[in-house]
């Protein structure tokens, strides 16, 4: 029997892999192209191409640009679900959930705990402990354990002794209970890389702007590259449109009213400093409206969130001073020491892409998701959350599927690693040797696990070569600039904004919102990606016109004004 050829798959998704991903959309029929690089898209591109079907996938901003870098960095099962009734959600969500902290992705998927305050003695723990131990049950129903500890009660002393900055009088007593987080937009990328690695054809900054037709069947699109002006076709047996909170713009292309609409809720967070709030864990409260999270967040606390209807620019969403002002009225209710607009480090704001009809309020709305193929060649997946992308995308692909010729495998995505994931725990057990050999505090070490799992090595090859690439980003102490690189050459970064708002989270985090790094990433960057020096000063200009009109659109009264002075920062469109 002959010997199968081995297939050379890289792991880089750098200019090269963008442009040879190009050349092939424009050379061959696809059997599926999806359109949308946010959490939905990109595991339909995985889920596509693990099955052993040729598939694209088309960005037209940078992966996780939209609402899929801007949530609350919660992989949860929605606790508030339960009071709705909406248990196939909440146990379909904890099911993933363990399977994102256990085997997909442990290098990227952390257990957080959290703590309920109770406000009354018996019936309200009575109540809120049933729905816990209802939580608890659901996560063990996946067929493996659940990755985190059970839920426990706590007397008003035992919180007080955790978090010794809420105030006496918040609360009687409480419950602890764990959920998992992540770094969203990272996720996303390392989602994408491994699409790519698996054979997809896929490239950020490409728009579509149109669908290619024949008679009624959808066969493609018209694509624009942004980054060269080049106009090109893509033809495609079946096409995916996840485009999220744009589905509704998507399908207005192919002249389909469409049978759902997707509605766009804007959730706004607050960042603030890890010594703001003295507590062990993080504390969810209800509100008037929905739920407030206090969540931690490596050195700092991720506050949120707000939920309000959005009609305006769906990809610069302004957070107004009202949208910061509830918040932090609403959190100053439970803590000792109260924060002000000084304790604010960052802000940031996202749209929750909503299937509308439920109600006219948008914490109503639906969080479930619907996969419909409305005209033949097209299938629209949309609604959904964060957690359950990869049931999203397996149903969206299943459908399909359907209408290929041919018998197609099943998803296999359940049993797909994310790059970094395969040995990870072994190369956390090291992480003292690691830090020894390269003559760098253990923490660094574990920064890089936690964010590359085994692709550390890569970046340690790169601070082996340059040693200078080991230092710190001025004003953002917590990144190196050998990240910045690898942003450029791996990860798929084609602009300063990519790198300080996505790959890393300098944006938010950094009390200058990036401004003293900003220079310093996009020498890094003209490096790796060819800038010339006009090139490199655009970019830092555009940078700084971004992070001064967040800022002043944050002191606007409404959300008219906020996205005016938002969108006065211009996006860089074409750069060649």
């Amino acid at each position: 029997m002959a010997r199968l050829k081995s297939v050379a798959r890289s792991n880089k998704l750098g200019p090269d892999e963008r442009a040879a991903a190009i050349q092939r959309l424009k050379d061959k029929e696809l059997d599926i192209l999806v359109v949308g690089g946010g959490i939905v898209g990109t595991g339909a591109a995985l889920d596509s191409v693990t099955r052993g079907l040729s598939t694209g996938l088309l960005e037209a901003r940078d992966w996780a640009s939209g609402t899929s870098s801007r949530s609350s960095k919660l992989v949860h099962g929605g606790i508030r679900y339960l009071e709705q009734l909406d248990f196939r959600l909440v146990r379909e969500a904890l099911i993933e959930r363990g399977l994102l902290l256990q085997r997909l992705a442990p290098h990227l998927v952390k257990p957080v705990r959290f703590l309920y305050p109770l406000q009354t003695r018996v019936i309200e723990r009575f109540y809120v402990g049933s729905g816990m131990m209802l939580y608890d049950i659901f996560s063990w129903t996946g067929g493996r354990p659940p990755g985190v500890p059970h839920h426990r009660h706590l007397s008003k002393r035992q919180v007080q002794r955790a978090i010794p900055s809420l105030a006496p009088d918040a609360l009687v007593g409480g419950l602890t209970y764990y959920d998992a987080q992540v770094d969203d937009a990272r996720y996303v990328a390392v989602l994408a890389r491994t699409a790519s690695f698996y054979g997809a054809h896929i490239a950020s900054r490409v728009k579509v702007e149109g669908f290619l037709k024949v008679g009624e069947r959808v066969g493609g699109v018209r694509a624009h590259d942004l980054q060269t002006g080049e106009h090109f076709e893509v033809r495609a047996k079946q096409v995916v449109n996840a485009t999220g909170v744009w589905t509704d713009d998507t399908q207005r292309m192919v002249g389909e009213r469409g049978t759902f609409h997707v509605r766009a809720s804007k959730g706004i967070h607050l960042v603030v400093p890890r010594d703001r709030i003295h507590s062990a864990m993080g504390m969810i409260f209800r509100t008037e409206k929905s739920v407030l999270f206090i969540i931690p967040w490596g050195r700092h606390w991720l506050i949120g969130t707000t939920d309000t209807d959005w009609h305006l620019d769906k990809a610069h969403p302004a957070a107004t001073a009202a949208d910061i002002d509830y918040l932090l009225e609403h959190v100053n209710r439970v803590l000792q020491v109260p924060l002000t607009r000084e304790d604010v480090e960052g802000v940031y704001a996202g749209l929750r892409p909503l299937l509308a009809g439920e109600s006219d309020q948008t914490s109503k709305l639906s969080r479930e998701h619907i996969v419909a193929h409305t005209v033949p060649g097209l299938v629209v997946v949309a609604g959904g959350k964060w957690t359950t992308y990869r049931v999203m995308a397996k149903d969206a692909i299943d459908a399909a599927a359907d209408a290929l010729d041919g018998r197609v495998p099943a998803s296999t995505t359940e049993d797909i690693p994310l790059l970094g994931a395969e040995g990870y725990q072994a190369a956390w057990n090291k992480r003292g040797k690691i830090a020894r050999a390269f003559g760098v505090h253990k923490v660094r070490i574990e920064h890089l696990l936690n964010r590359y799992g085994t692709l550390t090595d890569d970046l340690l090859d790169l601070i082996r070569n340059d040693p200078k690439l080991g230092e710190p980003l001025p004003g953002a102490d917590d990144y190196l600039a050998a990240e910045v690189v690898y942003a450029c050459t791996h990860e798929g970064a084609l602009h300063l904004d990519d790198v300080l708002a996505r790959r890393t989270r300098i944006s938010i985090e950094a009390w200058d919102r990036g401004v003293s790094a900003a220079p310093v990433a996009a020498k890094l960057m003209a490096k790796s990606l060819g800038w010339d020096a006009e090139r490199e000063q655009l970019e830092v200009e555009r940078y700084l016109q971004r992070v001064a009109a967040e800022r002043e659109s944050q002191l606007q009264p409404d959300d008219e004004s906020a996205d005016r002075v938002r969108l006065e920062a211009p996006d860089i469109v074409k750069v060649d």
